[in-house]
């Protein structure tokens, strides 16, 4: 592992005729040449093949602090490496909390000795963590570094906190894990002397920080969620829960030792959304007892009124892991693994089934195949799997799938549109800007409880919710003109607008919103207030 890192950074250091080269491709580059082209045009003496990417990035950086250069944002997005890493608006940044024990059992866990529950130490978003002893500060410094040096905004963040159930870890240290990754993001200290104040303090700076935290996300059980927990989640800045689900069938769970009952899952998840938060549910077929055709009922159990209704989705198929307890059911002949083949045609069947209000992340964990006994090795099954919906004619609607990402469109041809949907708790409202080709600019979650504040919160007497804004396009810096790109059209401003009408309308006396800690100057902008744990405007007839 240490091998990599050092590898890593012996790939950041320019000899000063590698840099000459640079200057040159970036100066065909701003002629007009392509990229590749250029590169291929200037090839590395001695035969060492060609510049990478990365390189000119380095040069454009050299040279606008030289002042030989004037910065230029479209420049730097046509070198910049693998840019669909913020395509959608933010730049997100993984950190992996230190090895403890989790309250589960399940049976499909892999379990490794110091690393968190369920995690491998050579999963590429477990490695960072490995490399700097799980220390949240130097994993998010180094991370800011490492999208800088390709070339990538850093200025809004979202931070996801990964490592097993992140309620089960003491109160003392997530606090101290939060400040430790929020101080990263404001470069102050990084001896970890005593702190300025507090979370609190560290938090307000932010505020005004380089790189803002835009989102905040960790991950639990459905189990260890109550109204405690969610509040004080809010206090540390979390804005977004990632909650294993991973079956709607109480035999199912009870078969793999999940440790928990779908009614309880609900009841937590109906929690959570009437807390505000966003919820990303984790949903794995191939469990114990389970076969391609309950899966295909499963999945649609998802999506049924009162039911999960995630705002995003990860589908983890089971993997048969020899550091995993179902590999013994699977030596004993009690077990299958699909292979790619069966899993393949389950996910090609039921993914044009997700709603338009879901986004799927992920299809598969990208656990390394080397680790994998027996089923789908196949790491790029989202490729595969979009390839093979093509060839049928199918079409998967969710967000993800949709997203503008950056492409042109004519903002003026833009439809507005609503969908309403029940929870059983609340009545949620996608409303989302679509484009004459169905691709999505930009939308905002407006939940509506039916219940007057059931969770019992100041801020929320009387309000409806704003769980979430999001408009997408390439991550641009604060302040940086990005020529009609949808980040900069104003969509945020009219979401929340016509969110206001619809909550108005529906009787409510205010709107709140779980406003993220970089996120509150754009909010305090469109006239919300700080209370406790939301931000919180009035509504008023005209």
């Amino acid at each position: 592992m240490k091998h990599d890192a050092i590898a890593w950074k012996k790939k950041r250091e320019y000899s000063p005729e590698e840099m000459a080269i640079a200057d040159l491709i970036l100066a065909e580059i701003m002629a007009g040449k392509a990229i590749q082209p250029a590169l291929r045009a200037h090839p590395l003496p001695g035969g060492r093949g060609f510049l990478a990417k990365h390189a000119l990035v380095a040069a454009y950086y050299q040279r606008v602090e030289k002042g030989e250069l004037q910065a230029d944002p479209d420049l730097l997005a046509r070198i910049r490496m693998k840019p669909v890493r913020t395509l959608s608006g933010v730049a997100t940044i993984t950190v992996l909390t230190k090895p403890a024990p989790c309250p589960g059992e399940c049976i499909f866990c892999p379990t490794e000795e110091n690393m968190p529950q369920s995690y491998l130490s050579d999963e590429p978003g477990a490695r960072r963590g490995v490399e700097n002893n799980f220390d949240p500060y130097l994993q998010v410094s180094s991370r800011l570094k490492g999208l800088h040096e390709v070339g990538h905004p850093t200025d809004k963040i979202e931070l996801l906190i990964l490592g097993g159930s992140w309620t089960a870890y003491p109160k003392d240290y997530q606090e101290w894990f939060v400040r430790r990754c929020l101080e990263a993001m404001n470069e102050e200290n990084p001896e970890d002397a005593a702190p300025r104040g507090g979370l609190l303090a560290v938090q307000l700076r932010n505020t005004k920080a380089q790189h803002r935290n835009v989102g905040m996300v960790i991950e639990t059980r459905p189990d260890l969620v109550n109204r405690e927990e969610l509040i004080f989640y809010r206090k540390l800045g979390v804005t977004k829960l990632q909650i294993g689900v991973q079956s709607l069938d109480d035999h199912i769970l009870a078969l793999n030792k999940r440790g928990h009952t779908v009614q309880e899952m609900v009841n937590a998840i109906q929690l959570i959304r009437l807390a505000g938060f966003k919820l990303v549910a984790h949903w794995m077929p191939n469990l114990l007892g389970a076969t391609v055709e309950s899966d295909r009922q499963d999945y649609a159990r998802l999506w049924l009124e009162g039911s999960v209704q995630p705002d995003e989705l990860k589908i983890y198929p089971c993997q048969l892991l020899k550091q995993a307890e179902l590999y013994k059911y699977w030596e004993r002949g009690e077990y299958r693994p699909y292979g790619e083949e069966e899993l393949t045609e389950l996910l090609v069947e039921i993914k044009p089934t997700t709603p338009r209000y879901c986004r799927i992340n992920r299809i598969i964990r990208d656990i390394p195949s080397n680790h994998v006994v027996e089923g789908n090795r196949n790491t790029s099954l989202r490729q595969n799997l979009a390839a093979r919906m093509q060839a049928k004619g199918l079409k998967c609607q969710c967000i993800r799938c949709r997203e503008v990402r950056s492409k042109d469109f004519d903002a003026l041809s833009m439809d507005l549109h609503d969908l309403v949907y029940d929870t059983g708790q609340t009545i949620e409202h996608f409303i989302s800007f679509d484009t004459a080709n169905d691709e999505l600019a930009g939308f905002l979650r407006l939940s509506l409880p039916k219940a007057n504040n059931p969770l019992a919160i100041a801020d929320l007497d009387g309000a409806a919710m704003v769980r979430e804004v999001h408009v997408f396009g390439q991550s641009l810096e604060i302040g940086a003109d990005g020529k009609g790109a949808a980040q900069h059209l104003g969509l945020g401003k009219q979401l929340i607008e016509q969110a206001s009408q619809i909550s108005l309308e529906a009787g409510f006396t205010h709107l709140a919103v779980i406003a993220a800690i970089g996120t509150r100057e754009y909010y305090r902008n469109r006239g919300f207030t700080e209370g406790e744990l939301y931000m919180v405007k009035g509504l008023a007839k005209n």
